[in-house]
């Protein structure tokens, strides 16, 4: 039981976290329980979870709140627990980084299929090996300011980027040198809703080519490996 993979369950909701716990332990895996964002820390610290099943509505620093908190400092999968009426939220919360979602009132056989898919799809993920959060983050005469969300170029102008552009660069920071295909791409920028932008990733390299290229006509920070998709090529380190 020591090596399944442990799942933290946050929830103010005394009744579903019981019947998570009990279900997801009937199935093979280490479950905790947290009633609050302050209760989940203090566990993170004793015992850092492999995925994280989060309800949006909570006393105090929300599910929201706290998936900013843990995506500025983590890559732990994250599925929302959400209400049907709470559409805005659930988009909010995927933007922010966030896994998957599943609405209230909601079946555990299908949490435990979704907890399944997404633990799949992030242990096929390459590691990441680069500084993806860090304040500032040089590659080649180019700067990223993650704060602010825009590149400085060696001319010391600044190209804003888009949120797709934000996502894709950061992605591409944290794999230097890893080829990355299309459906990686999808998955490590846009998670589930990957199904509405799979066209999407040609597109956006294209873009972000004219925004750090200095001929994007001929790339030399993200190469194209055809048939297997991209490779960023360029050493990185904080700046």
């Amino acid at each position: 039981m020591e090596t399944a993979p442990h799942i933290a369950v946050v929830d103010d909701n005394m009744e579903i976290r019981e019947l998570v716990m009990r279900y997801l332990g009937e199935h093979g895996y280490r479950v905790s329980a947290a009633e609050n964002a302050g209760a989940f820390l203090r566990l993170q610290e004793s015992s850092p979870p492999d995925l994280v099943v989060l309800d949006i509505m909570m006393p105090g620093t929300d599910g929201l709140g706290l998936c900013r908190d843990l995506r500025a400092a983590s890559p732990v999968p994250i599925i929302f627990l959400t209400a049907i009426a709470e559409d805005t939220d659930r988009i909010v919360g995927l933007e922010m980084g966030a896994d998957d979602y599943l609405t209230k009132p909601f079946n555990p056989r299908e949490l435990l299929a979704r907890i399944k898919a997404v633990l799949r799809r992030v242990q096929g993920q390459p590691a990441r090996r680069g500084p993806a959060r860090a304040g500032k983050v040089r590659f080649g005469d180019r700067v990223l300011d993650v704060s602010r969300r825009e590149v400085l170029g060696p001319d010391g102008v600044a190209v804003p980027l888009s949120t797709a552009e934000f996502r894709l660069l950061g992605v591409f920071l944290e794999h230097p040198g890893a080829v990355l295909s299309r459906d990686q791409l999808l998955d490590l920028t846009l998670g589930r809703t990957a199904d509405v932008w799979d066209r999407s990733v040609d597109n956006q390299v294209s873009r972000l080519r004219r925004k750090i290229e200095t001929d994007p006509a001929r790339p030399v920070l993200i190469k194209t490996c055809w048939g297997d998709g991209y490779q960023f090529t360029t050493e990185i380190e904080p700046a």
